[in-house]
């Protein structure tokens, strides 16, 4: 639950940061970011559980302490994100600094 929570909070900061679109929506759907929206598991419809993590983010819970990046290391691997500070692993996830 703390990753599904993890997750909103990092759209939450890039809306924030200035860095991305200023938009939830626009943050989401910006291309080759979220794997989701890639393989289209995003129009699933959402569990309780993830609707109650994106409000516990909405209401200012974020356990990555400002990240903006993540990503799984044992499925994943790029060399921008390998050289940022590493925040704070949930899971199996690394949540990386801006």
């Amino acid at each position: 639950y703390e990753g599904q929570v993890a997750v909103a909070a990092v759209v939450l900061n890039r809306v924030k940061s200035g860095r991305f679109p200023s938009s939830i929506a626009g943050v989401i759907f910006e291309q080759d970011q979220f794997e989701p929206v890639g393989n289209g598991r995003i129009y699933l419809p959402p569990t309780d559980t993830a609707r109650n993590a994106v409000r516990d983010a909405l209401n200012g819970w974020d356990p990555t302490n400002g990240a903006l990046f993540f990503y799984n290391p044992s499925k994943a691997w790029s060399g921008f994100l390998g050289n940022k500070p590493v925040m704070r692993w949930i899971g199996n996830h690394v949540f990386l600094a801006q």
